[in-house]
């Protein structure tokens, strides 16, 4: 068997064969000759009409200790559709590029699962030319038809770097998969992805999002129709504020358990513990303690079980009766003659159909917080990124549901 009958067996290149092979000090040279003559614009128009040419040079796969590169002529072409002269398009190798797909693709892959340095020594290339794959790869597989079919969606943001620096996260609750990276925490960032939306906004049905007034009035602008849920994790946290105020101001007044007198600062951290853990989370000590604090210290007893009630709002009540349930609770708050209490219902109230719709529909933005610690392991692995594009990147390739086709996978018609 011919040399270049088995490289092309071996290499199966799309619309090219092997024509010659050298055994060079860098690697092994492949040279390539066409199967057509019609040639390729990077926008998809063809033609047979020519410039000149020039020979050009792609890393392509190893074979074992040995590094592969794909030589042959590339030609300018004076493309109908972009009115310009262009350099054609080859189909073993993105446009602009000096890899061929299979190496990118290879190179996409790993780096969705480790850091751009293992990546670059495991392969044999440069930190830089990890970094310009990733950006090549998620700029052809992310495109406008992420934003299809999106009908409830989540909005967060998270700091990325020191000095307030943040980014505005979108993410579809059906799928998992963030659609839109803002380079920015404010309404116009906000406001750019309703702009590529377009008309897809009135197919939004609901959105999940904290209690920041700032996404909050883009949407009720953008998306009327939609139903606005306030994330659950914020309004306890409300609660719990008003518990840590309560527990504050009566620390130092009640005794614990049967102790008289002042209590240690042990026993200060179990009572701090007990008022403000989940009730399923608390032992017979704890159950002691909250005992002796409703006999001696009943406000921050009542602190307490106010909470715990918001929590069962969450947890067992009936979305039917939300509500109901909800009007109810802010009647006992006021009723508790708690200073705290009074000011986190009027912010219920203010908030009143959002937190009744998250009950409702279902929804909170635990999913969105959860992409969080996902970029956060993107930050940490990566060491930090200096470059925002390239940490958007980043983000796309690991969590906007981009699946990256290996070499060794099959393929169709293989």
């Amino acid at each position: 068997m011919r040399v270049t009958t088995a490289f092309n067996r071996v290499l199966k290149l799309p619309g090219a064969w092997v024509d010659q092979v050298s055994f060079t000090d860098v690697g092994i040279v492949i040279g390539l000759r066409r199967r057509t003559r019609l040639l390729t614009c990077p926008c998809g128009w063809r033609t047979r009409s020519r410039y000149d040419s020039s020979r050009r040079r792609w890393r392509h796969l190893d074979f074992g200790a040995c590094k592969v590169f794909l030589e042959a002529d590339v030609y300018r072409i004076d493309c109908g559709a972009c009115l310009r002269v262009r350099t054609e398009q080859v189909p073993w190798a993105r446009p602009n590029a000096r890899h061929t797909s299979d190496f990118e693709d290879l190179v996409a892959w790993l780096a969705q699962r480790m850091d751009k340095t293992a990546v670059s020594r495991l392969l044999r290339c440069s930190w830089e030319a990890v970094d310009h794959i990733v950006t090549r790869v998620v700029a052809e597989h992310i495109d406008d038809n992420r934003l299809n079919d999106l009908f409830r969606i989540g909005v967060d943001e998270i700091s990325y770097r020191r000095g307030r620096r943040f980014l505005t996260i979108v993410a579809d609750h059906d799928t998992g998969r963030v659609v839109w990276v803002g380079k920015d925490r404010s309404q116009k960032a906000f406001e750019e992805f309703f702009d590529a939306l377009g008309e897809r906004t009135a197919a939004v049905e609901a959105i999940t999002l904290d209690g920041s007034s700032i996404f909050k009035s883009v949407a009720e602008q953008r998306i009327p129709r939609a139903r606005i849920c306030l994330d659950p994790f914020h309004v306890i946290g409300w609660a719990n504020e008003v518990v840590e105020s309560t527990y504050r101001a009566e620390a130092p007044h009640f005794p614990i358990g049967d102790r008289q007198g002042r209590p240690s600062r042990r026993e200060w951290r179990r009572a701090r513990y007990a008022v403000r853990a989940g009730a399923e989370r608390l032992d017979e000590r704890h159950q002691t303690i909250l005992n002796g604090l409703r006999r001696h210290s009943y406000r921050l007893w009542r602190a307490w079980e106010l909470k715990e009630q918001l929590r069962d709002f969450y947890r067992i009540i009936d979305p039917a009766d939300a509500r109901a349930y909800l009007n109810q609770w802010c009647t006992a708050a006021l009723r508790s003659r708690i200073p705290a209490y009074h000011t986190l219902v009027g912010r219920i109230r203010k908030h009143f159909d959002a937190i009744a719709s998250a009950v409702e529909l279902g929804l909170s933005n635990s999913r969105l917080e959860g992409i969080n610690a996902k970029i956060r392991l993107i930050q940490r692995r990566g060491y930090g990124f200096r470059d925002l594009d390239a940490l958007t990147a980043m983000i796309y390739l690991c969590l906007g549901g981009i699946t990256i086709t290996l070499p060794t996978d099959p393929r169709p018609g293989a």
